[in-house]
């Protein structure tokens, strides 16, 4: 029995996003409230008010005893210069993916569409041969219109995220004055905001597509979830430019800026004299806040259309009720509400009071969420599903129990759980593996790069069994709905999880902002804190993301074998066997392309920094100032370049071997890139986070062991640095971009399985 009635359902589910949205609003303004104009006092001189949370409350905070009128402004210009290059970075970037979105689209209509030669005439069903389906026209037409819908919702929430993080970096040291607590609830809040508008905006845009899309489609279920996954695609193909243009940014300008100022010049990280400092500044936006946002919404999107269009031809779909087609929106309905609750724990219950506190608050936020929503999945499972139903099985339908999709929704989110502290684990100095590759510093690079690629290797081990149990508990339960329900699972909680990640890149920018600002000791200190915790933190979200996408990746798989019409896909057939070596080796070729890309890239940038090393009189004594915009051009230019090519990889290769050598074939390629793409993902950006956190430790000399290798600027230092950078590309760039890989790929090939079903395989056809 189903207690949520139709009407019930139309209800909750825009009205959970709606709240959503309100909640990020609400967070936005609280944000805005630390000021960030020295006006109001109009030059800062006069008596001290007590303007709440305004600049003449910096007045009487101020303890460092530095002129806090020029602080302000100086950090104001900062976060100008920051946004600035943010924002014209996206705005090109975009550019360049509009074109690729329009002629992408046209390709859509034009494929779909030739399935029936353009015919408008009804056709008999997919699944159901009983029952008459919209024309193939009909199916290219909306594909196409979903496709726009999610391209358009992923390339708005990478911006909105950028928008809010370069809106808060310096408000973010602004408040690091006032305490440790004050700068992270700030950083924190900001983050939520991008989770919150990520998650609702998905769901909310996801909902009015289909009720708009069921005005023609009528009782055609299976026509309007099939035209539906094109909002997946849609997603998917932006977060991938996203990820990978921004990725190649950052990392050109990080590895530009270290190699220069800290190896050579011997100068602090993000000191003002260095002329990358901007454009490294600027990366972490683009890279890790804006391509983070476009990937997960991604995923999000993509893991709701594959259980929506395994459901439309399950008991659901046929029989046309509608509260538990929409189980999955409800689970991400319910997750809003769950991680709105997690929020207020370390924004308004908690106060966070010394720097020890910072990164055991922020896991908090994952294990109340978790524990939270395994409850909020129970209560939607028992009001939404009846007691028993069918789900499509590769040609056959498996009867289900509610209580065995509540587990499968379960098993995903308590597997993202685990994936996420075995990924803190190893990327935390706060353990033996991060402090085991900070003492091979000693010894040289040499040792210090063997230690890292070794712990990197090591650190699939346990996330690999946690997807392997998923898989086997989730498609034993309620095949490969159940899969793409885990999937779902993981992504639940979702907005909790994106304001993590965000947090990180905000923290890290405060820090810059206070080092160019010349704030004290004791402020750097601090936002070095948040930095180092939201460094760890940032490994969980890649950790979240690469173990989702594998969920995500295998249930589009079997949605594109059951649409191709494949009823086994035999390993030992030469046409399956030679994609699935062929799909292994995609991710090693794109990581290839990906980490060529930054090392040119960076080249340039190292070029130009010694450059002006070299001719600019009183850069080094810090009487000249830097031409930063040079830098920020280069990295803007470089990283536009060189996406098309690793993009075009993804996006061609399903085309390709579908059209000339057929679905079988694409199901190797398929496989095999899975397989490959997510160990080399998560080895890739455990190794990057390890080298990374072992040189904050040796910066940091918070012990013993630590103060044994350092300070900055001794041998084991600057081996640690040559490591990190190093792991930058594999953590920002190759690694986080594989995910997108083998996610868009399997949805893609989704898209198009009509087409490849009816037109595929031209060569084998000719021989």
């Amino acid at each position: 029995m189903v207690f949520l009635s139709d009407l019930a359902t139309e209800i909750v589910i825009p009205s959970c996003a709606v709240v959503g949205i309100v909640f990020s609003l609400v967070q936005w303004v609280l944000v805005s409230r630390v000021k960030l104009s020295s006006d109001l006092n109009s030059s800062g001189s006069g008596p001290p008010t007590n303007n709440k949370n305004g600049y003449n409350d910096y007045l009487i905070e101020e303890e460092e005893g530095i002129n806090d009128h020029d602080v302000v402004v100086k950090c104001a210009e900062i976060q100008s210069a920051i946004s600035e290059g943010a924002t014209s970075f996206l705005f090109t970037e975009y550019q360049y993916v509009g074109v690729f979105m329009i002629a992408f689209a046209i390709l859509i209509f034009l494929f779909l569409g030739s399935v029936e030669s353009f015919s408008t005439k009804s056709r008999p069903c997919t699944y159901n041969l009983h029952d008459m389906c919209k024309p193939a026209l009909a199916t290219a037409v909306f594909s196409t219109v979903s496709f726009l819908l999610g391209a358009i919702t992923s390339v708005l929430s990478g911006f909105l995220g950028m928008k809010i993080a370069t809106y808060a970096n310096a408000r973010t040291t602004l408040e690091a004055r006032k305490g440790v607590g004050k700068a992270f609830i700030t950083a924190f809040r900001s983050g939520a905001v991008m989770g919150f508008l990520l998650a609702a905006n998905g769901l909310l845009v996801l909902y009015i597509a289909i009720n708009l899309f069921k005005l023609y489609y009528g009782d055609d279920w299976e026509g309007l979830f099939e035209a539906i996954t094109g909002y997946g695609l849609g997603g998917s193909s932006m977060a991938l430019f996203g990820r990978v243009g921004g990725g190649i940014y950052t990392k050109a300008a990080d590895v530009g800026a270290d190699l220069v100022g800290k190896v050579e010049r011997n100068i602090p990280e993000d000191d003002p004299r260095n002329p990358a400092v901007i454009a490294d500044n600027v990366g972490d936006n683009v890279g890790d806040i804006a391509g983070m946002g476009s990937d997960l919404f991604g995923s999000y999107a993509e893991s709701s259309c594959a259980a929506l269009v395994v459901a439309s031809i399950s008991s659901f779909g046929i029989n046309h009720e509608f509260t538990p087609m929409c189980y999955p929106l409800l689970v991400s309905s319910m997750g809003i509400l769950v991680c709105l609750i997690t929020t207020l724990f370390a924004t308004n219950f908690f106060e966070i009071k010394a720097v020890k506190e910072i990164e055991p608050a922020l896991k908090k936020q994952l294990i109340i969420s978790t524990i939270l929503m395994t409850v909020g999945v129970a209560l939607v499972s028992w009001i939404v599903l009846p007691p028993s139903f069918t789900i499509f099985n590769f040609g056959a339908q498996k009867v289900v129990k509610n209580w065995q999709l509540f587990l499968c929704v379960s098993v995903g989110l308590w597997a993202g759980l685990i994936i996420g502290f075995v990924t803190e684990y190893y990327t935390s100095n706060a353990y033996s593996p991060v402090q085991d590759v900070a003492d091979s510093c000693r010894t040289g690079a040499a040792t210090n790069v063997i230690f890292g690629l070794a712990l990197g290797y090591k650190s699939v081990i346990i996330p690999i069994f946690a997807i392997a149990i998923s898989i086997f508990v989730s498609f034993s339960f309620a095949a490969m709905y159940g899969v793409a329900m885990a999937a779902l699972g993981m992504l639940s909680t979702i907005a909790t999880g994106l304001a993590i990640d965000a947090y990180g890149p905000i923290s890290d920018n405060a820090g810059g902002i206070a080092e160019m600002a010349g704030m004290s000791h004791k402020i750097r200190e601090r936002t070095d804190a948040l930095d180092a915790a939201g460094n760890t933190t940032a490994a969980i979200g890649k950790g979240f993301a690469i173990g989702s996408a594998a969920l995500v990746s295998l249930a589009l798989f079997g949605a594109f074998v059951s649409r191709a019409g494949i009823s086994v896909v035999n390993v030992l057939s030469p046409k399956v066997f030679i994609g699935l070596i062929v799909g292994a080796m995609l991710p090693y070729w794109f990581s290839a392309m990906t980490m060529k890309s930054v090392g040119s890239a960076a080249l340039k940038m190292v070029e130009e920094v010694r450059r002006q090393f070299n001719t600019i009189p009183g850069l080094m004594e810090g009487t000249a100032k830097p031409d930063y915009a040079t830098c920020v051009k280069i990295s803007t230019d470089a990283s536009i370049k060189e996406m098309i090519p690793p993009g075009a990889l993804v996006m061609l290769t399903p085309l390709i071997v579908g059209t000339l050598f057929g679905v079988e074939t694409l199901s190797g390629v398929l496989a095999g890139s899975l397989v490959s793409g997510v160990q080399i993902a998560i080895s890739a950006s455990n190794t990057g986070g390890a080298w990374d956190n072992a040189k904050k430790y040796i910066e940091a000399g918070a012990s013993e062991h630590a103060r044994t290798l350092g300070p900055k600027g001794s041998d084991p230092h600057k081996a640690a640095v040559i490591g990190d950078t190093i792991g930058d590309p594999l953590k920002d760039t190759s690694g986080p971009s594989l995910n997108i890989l083998i996610k868009l790929m399997a949805v893609e090939s989704l898209v198009f399985a009509p087409f490849f079903a009816t037109h595929g395989g031209l060569l084998f056809k000719i021989f």
